[in-house]
C-alpha cells in the first residue's frame, strides 16, 4: 500500500495546478493505535500532500465500501466516481497499482 500512497501523493503534487487533491482513509475501530501508525507511515514514506484520515470500519456514509475489500480506491471529480477499484487482502499488487495510476487522467481534465 505504501507504493500506491506514494504514487498518489506524487501525482497530487505534480497536478496541483489542476487542483487535484487526495486522501487515504484507514477504516478501524482502534483510532488511537491507528493514529500513531499513520504518523509513522507518513514520515517513513515522505507523504506531503495526501491527507491521511481515520473512519469507522464501515467507511464514510454514502461511499458503499465493499466489506470484503482490504483496500478500495475511488477516483472522482465533481462528486462523480470515475473509477472504483476494490482489492481483497493480498490482491493489490504492482499491476493493480499501475491500473489505478493509469486511471488518474479520468479525473485530471
Amino acid at each position: 500500500m505504501a507504493s500506491l500512497v506514494k504514487q498518489i501523493d506524487k501525482a497530487t503534487t505534480d497536478n496541483a495546478a489542476k487542483k487535484m487533491g487526495s486522501f487515504v482513509i484507514f477504516l478501524t475501530d482502534d483510532k488511537d493505535a491507528m493514529e500513531k501508525k499513520i504518523k509513522e507511515f507518513a514520515e517513513k514514506n515522505g507523504i506531503k500532500k495526501t491527507v491521511l484520515a481515520i473512519d469507522n470500519p464501515a467507511g464514510p456514509d454514502g461511499y458503499n465500501i465493499d466489506k470484503n475489500a482490504s483496500v478500495t480506491t475511488l477516483l472522482y471529480t465533481g462528486r462523480k466516481v470515475t473509477a472504483n477499484h476494490a482489492f481483497e487482502k493480498g490482491k493489490m499488487d504492482s499491476k493493480a497499482i499501475e491500473k489505478i495510476i493509469e486511471d488518474l487522467p479520468k479525473i485530471l481534465k
